[in-house]
């Protein structure tokens, strides 16, 4: 077993906190909590504490959640077994996510039972230190709309049921914290209101909703939307689609995925001029092949084929990304001029506020768990702590410790 010190000083560098921006800061962590923050010169002393002592031009940031990840480096959640998600949770923290959701497909109804009970079995008995933290399951399809599928496999499709649900949530241990939809679907309020009634969030994902239909499913308890623009109505003059009703209404969170290749740059722009950093949640719902060589991939059952970032299946249909959350935070500020703190705003405390966690996750917060990404003076992730321990540094050697 990998042995962690309990206790760690991490000084210099600007740390972005929950409430101010910190130069030449220093922070606390004692076991898996965030214990002090403050400026360099209110440092306690402090004898038996690992330090480490970072360049004056880094910056810490909080740890990113993506709350949209089927897989990376060659494992998913759909394999049904604790040494993918293993896989899965420890290659994270090099792109700075410090948890996630780990998010299923439309398959048949074993395969998906499969990986619901593995991940609720994982989330209760398996959670590893220096390991990304799966928070829940997100269950994308298959309740979805066989017109707007995407990647997800047509013949899998079911209708949305509550019974169906109630069952799949008994066997991942209430673990479902996300349901990604079609509301249109006979059987799709039905099930919104359920969901509202259990705490789960419900999201309007691969559908032909209208805009007045997506208004209904508000109404019901909808309160997000699923990887905008893709894989749904867009926005029209005389009918403004899920897109519309994603810019229009304060009611929903929005996910995106920001790799330039879903999403024209010029078109998370203008998302993220309408939406702006308080509904907007980057995502990288990306697949096994992320952190792997280009080639040829299982997804669902299906084959995709990776080409220099881009997930295609044979028909040419867009298969998941691998897209890492690390990039994703450097392209939203590429693409939209935003500042360092909007983007953590929309990796960080957006999602973990969405899935009510945020009491102890989404910010440099005392009493927070010491979910951490050290970033280098390129905005490169130097170090990822996870909880309190160091689940990631760029290099292993320690000349960045006193």
């Amino acid at each position: 077993m990998h042995s962690y010190p309990s206790k760690i000083i991490v000084k210099n560098g600007t740390i972005y906190s929950e409430d101010k921006v910190i130069d030449n800061g220093f922070l606390m962590i004692d076991d898996d909590k965030i214990s002090s923050i403050g400026t360099i010169d209110k440092l306690p002393k402090s004898e038996d504490y690992h330090v480490i002592n970072l360049p004056s031009n880094y910056r810490i940031i909080p740890g990113m959640i993506d709350i949209h990840i089927h897989g990376a480096n060659g494992a998913d959640t759909m394999d049904a077994t604790k040494e993918s998600l293993d896989v899965i949770a420890s290659t994270l923290p090099k792109e700075g996510t410090t948890s996630f959701l780990a998010t299923t497909i439309t398959e048949d109804s074993i395969a998906i039972e499969k990986a619901l009970h593995n991940t609720g079995t994982y989330i209760q008995n398996s959670q590893t230190q220096g390991f990304a933290e799966v928070l829940g399951i997100h269950l994308e399809g298959p309740f979805i709309h066989e017109n707007k599928a995407g990647a997800q496999p047509v013949k899998h499709i079911l209708p949305p049921n509550i019974s169906t649900f109630k069952r799949w949530q008994e066997i991942s241990s209430n673990q479902i914290k996300l349901v990604s939809l079609a509301p249109e679907l006979t059987g799709g309020i039905d099930l919104i209101k359920y969901l509202k009634q259990q705490n789960v969030i419900s999201s309007i994902a691969h559908s032909q909703a209208t805009y007045d239909e997506v208004v209904h499913a508000i109404q019901h308890g909808t309160s997000h939307v699923t990887h905008l623009f893709n894989q749904m109505t867009g926005l029209h003059h005389r009918e403004p689609g899920i897109v519309g009703a994603a810019f229009l209404r304060d009611e929903l969170m929005v996910e995106l995925i920001s790799d330039g290749i879903h999403i024209r740059p010029e078109i998370v722009k203008l998302a993220y001029k309408q939406l702006s950093d308080d509904r907007m949640i980057l995502i990288t719902d990306s697949m096994r092949a992320k952190w792997l060589e280009n080639g040829k991939y299982d997804l669902g059952g299906q084959l995709v084929t990776v080409t220099d970032g881009k997930a295609l299946l044979e028909e040419d249909t867009l298969a998941g990304s691998v897209l890492k959350m690390i990039d994703a935070f450097k392209n939203i500020q590429l693409y939209t001029g935003c500042s360092i703190i909007s983007a953590i705003k929309m990796t960080s405390e957006n999602p973990a506020k969405q899935l009510n966690m945020f009491d102890r996750k989404g910010s440099i917060s005392t009493g927070k768990d010491a979910d951490l990404v050290i970033l280098d003076e390129k905005m490169d992730v130097f170090m990822t702590i996870c909880k309190g321990k160091i689940a990631y540094t760029k290099q292993e050697e320690n000349e960045y410790t006193l």
